[in-house]
């Protein structure tokens, strides 16, 4: 039956692909790369080169709902051709591509303190809003952030100088908030010059009343005659407290006595949420700020000519400061130039950072071992008092794990040796890769008392005997052999036996190397159904 039943989503041509189904896409095993890891040998910090689709989905299920905080910085779809990403493509290829990773970083968000801030210009930011809505909630839509991304105009503009970028920030739980206030922001205002009791404290805005209260509308005169008018709402207090916050000094007339001065304190603000205009460049930074971090770091490249609109350091300190803790695990998937990867080290956090160009090599990789030395020489650095330490772990995608033979047959690709198959067997049928030290017909676990036992010797009946003999009560085990003996699958009715690689065929789809841009889809012919009925 064809429910009639309706609902408001944002539709393009191909958003239905199944190529792009998360559901399809394999779960890729991690290999690490030793020979470019750095640093701390039993860090968890890691960076991952290879495409994000397929890396996101590699991710699951060791770090879902583990992730604190996912900052990513996508291609904006601005019609200029960067070296690795092709940002010069339709709308509908461009929500293609988004709503698949979304999915799956959804799904890597810590499930009662996680959010995902999304840094997007004009173009595809309402789209954007759109699909994140239906992905996310809306009731988990926490803000739309302006940050001022430039710190001069731009005079050749034909209508506006485009000098901002939007940040869409999503929770995975709604009503998340984000950390009040950091200390960096806080103390660059307040000083206490005179030891006031009260700690620190800057001249702000008078008392102003945000409401129309007529009972407040009264003018206050200075020692010297002076008449204040009120504000048009009226004071935020009564006559007598006004009056005693002067007497206490946290209200002074200016000194030519023509308006009020209030002291504004540290103290109080503790509890003041952050703003969502970012306009201040000292606390936030600016795009040519983050060029000049590049250049310092890569002074012999033209690094501005391959990343086209990198982020500055303090972008990314001021978000992690208000959506992470020391030790939280921080994701980027559009890594770039490695500057989430780079700030989150120096801020203490852990980090995963993915990234599909050759830049994960020449960049990123020699990047963060600068940050792990202490000696990348950048501003943010010496604010942070980092002097080096920990390291990262590189890990490249492994290949797919079915591949087909000369007669166009399905097999297991040469890559996977009995490790590897055990690992990657572990992925695809959604088992955590965990040998157990005692049973050695444990090499994964699943939810609750489920195991996964992978071979690729003939599993004959005995063995079967032997394992059931020790599997607990309350266990169940699933066993992935490549041939079995006849009857062995009826011995124990908690044992579950499943031929490789027949049982993963049509677990996804094999053999895809990349999901890069552009997406190639069929045109589909809009169909006018008033034109259709009228040609029955």
């Amino acid at each position: 039956m064809i429910s009639n039943k309706q609902k408001l989503e944002l539709t393009w041509i191909g958003k239905n692909n199944p190529e792009y189904d998360i559901a399809n896409i394999e779960p890729r095993i991690l290999e690490e790369r030793t020979d470019l890891s750095y640093g701390d040998k039993d860090t968890e910090n890691m960076i991952i080169h290879g495409d994000n689709l397929l890396a996101l989905k590699a991710l699951l299920p060791e770090y879902e709902g583990k992730v604190k905080c996912i900052y990513i910085d996508p291609p904006y779809n601005t019609g200029n051709a960067f070296e690795h990403y092709d940002d010069s493509v339709e709308h509908s290829t461009w929500l293609s591509l988004m709503k698949p990773r979304l999915e799956l970083l959804k799904m890597l968000l810590d499930k009662e303190k996680g959010s995902i801030w999304i840094t997007v210009d004009d173009n595809e930011v309402h789209y954007l809003k759109v699909i994140c809505d239906e992905i996310f909630g809306r009731s988990c839509f926490i803000g739309n952030i302006i940050w001022r991304s430039t710190d001069n105009s731009n005079n050749n503009a034909k209508t506006f100088s485009l000098d901002s970028n939007h940040i869409l920030v999503y929770s995975r739980k709604p009503a998340w908030t984000p950390h009040f206030l950091e200390d960096f922001d806080k103390r660059k205002h307040f000083k206490n010059p005179d030891n006031d009791p009260k700690g620190p404290w800057f001249d702000g805005n008078p008392v102003n009343n945000p409401a129309l209260r007529p009972n407040l509308q009264f003018d206050l005169v200075a020692p010297n005659g002076n008449i204040i008018k009120h504000p048009p709402n009226g004071w935020r207090w009564s006559r007598e407290t006004i009056s005693e916050k002067m007497k206490t000094g946290e209200i002074r007339f200016s000194e030519d006595q023509t308006r009020i001065i209030r002291r504004t304190y540290l103290s109080d603000m503790e509890n003041l949420p952050p703003s969502n205009l970012w306009a201040d460049i000292d606390v936030t930074g600016h795009n040519r700020q983050a060029k000049y971090e590049l250049k310092s770091l890569f002074p012999e490249e033209k690094v501005t000519d391959l990343f086209g609109t990198p982020k500055p350091e303090r972008l990314v300190r001021y978000v992690l400061n208000l959506a992470s803790n020391p030790n939280d695990l921080v994701l980027d998937s559009f890594l770039g130039s490695g500057t989430t990867t780079a700030v989150a080290h120096k801020m203490g956090r852990k980090y995963i950072g993915i990234e599909m160009g050759d830049h994960a090599y020449t960049h990123v990789q020699k990047r963060m071992q600068k940050v792990v030395d202490g000696n990348d020489n950048l501003k943010l650095s010496e604010e942070l008092g980092w002097k080096g330490g920990s390291g990262f772990k590189f890990y490249e995608l492994a290949p797919s794990f079915i591949t087909t033979d000369e007669f166009g047959n399905p097999v297991i690709d040469d890559f996977y040796n009995d490790a590897k198959l055990i690992k990657a067997m572990c992925k695809l049928m959604n088992y955590i890769y965990k040998p157990s030290k005692a049973e050695y017909w444990k090499h994964g676990v699943g939810q609750g008392n489920n195991y996964i036992y992978v071979t690729t010797q003939m599993l004959s009946s005995a063995m079967i005997q032997q394992i059931s003999s020790h599997l607990g009560q309350n266990e169940t085990l699933l066993i992935c052999p490549k041939k079995f003996e006849p009857g062995a699958d009826k011995i124990d009715g908690r044992i579950t036996i499943k031929k490789i690689p027949q049982s993963v065929l049509k677990a996804c789809h094999f053999g895809k190397k990349e999901y890069l841009l552009p997406i190639k889809e069929s045109a589909i012919e809009e169909i006018d159904l008033d034109d259709e009925e009228n040609n029955d």
